[in-house]
C-alpha cells in the first residue's frame, strides 16, 4: 500500500520542494500543500503572528481538514500522498483522522535556524516578505525547538536538513523510513 507522509517545519527550510521531491519518488503520487487551502480564502484571510485568534485557528483548522480528505480519497485510489504544512501545536489533533490509515510517516524537516533564515533570504530578497517570514522562522523556532525530543519519541522522524541537498533529504527521509 502507498504512504501517505505529513512533512512539516518551520517557514522557508524547503517543505515544499522536498514534498514534491518525495511525491516523485513514487509512480502514482500526489503532493498537497496546505497553505494553498488557505490561499484560496478570497476574503477575511487571517495570517499567523505572535497570537492565534480563533479565526486564525478555524482557517488553518479547515485547510487541515480539506487536505485529510484529499489525501484519504487519492490514498484509497493508490496514490502516495504528500502534505506539506507548517508545524504547529494543534497539528496531531487536526490530522488525527490520517492516523488510522497506515502507513503515515510524519516528518519534521529541522535545519539550524540560520540555514531556514538564510533560505529565506535566497527566496526573498529584500522583499517586504522577508521581515514577515523571518519573524515566523523566529517563532516557530522557540516553540518547535522545545518540543523535538517528544515529537522523536512519538514517532516523527525528525531530519537536519541543514547541510542536505533536496534529493539528499528524500533519499534520507526514504532510507530511514524504509519505502525505498
Amino acid at each position: 500500500m502507498n504512504p501517505i507522509f505529513i512533512v512539516v517545519g518551520p517557514p522557508a527550510v524547503g517543505k515544499s520542494t522536498t514534498s514534491r521531491a518525495l511525491a516523485a519518488h513514487f509512480p502514482r503520487s500526489l503532493h498537497i500543500p496546505v497553505d494553498d487551502f488557505r490561499n484560496m480564502v478570497v476574503s477575511g484571510i487571517e495570517l499567523p503572528g505572535a497570537v492565534w485568534g480563533e479565526g486564525l485557528i478555524q482557517q488553518v483548522h479547515l485547510a487541515r481538514t480539506c487536505a485529510t480528505h484529499m489525501a484519504l480519497a487519492y490514498h484509497q485510489a493508490g496514490f502516495a500522498v504528500v502534505i506539506d504544512d507548517f508545524w504547529d501545536a494543534y497539528h496531531d489533533l487536526d490530522y488525527q483522522a490520517l492516523h488510522v490509515n497506515p502507513p503515515l510517516h510524519r516528518i519534521v524537516l529541522y535545519p539550524q535556524q540560520e540555514e531556514a533564515h538564510r533560505r529565506n533570504f535566497q527566496r526573498s530578497g529584500d522583499s517586504p516578505a522577508r521581515a514577515f517570514i523571518n519573524a515566523g522562522i523566529q517563532q516557530v523556532y522557540e516553540r518547535l525547538n522545545p518540543v523535538i525530543p517528544r515529537l522523536a519519541q512519538d514517532g516523527w522522524l525528525i531530519v537536519d536538513t541543514t547541510e542536505l541537498s533536496v534529493e539528499a533529504t528524500v533519499n534520507h527521509i526514504l532510507e530511514q523510513l524504509g519505502s525505498r
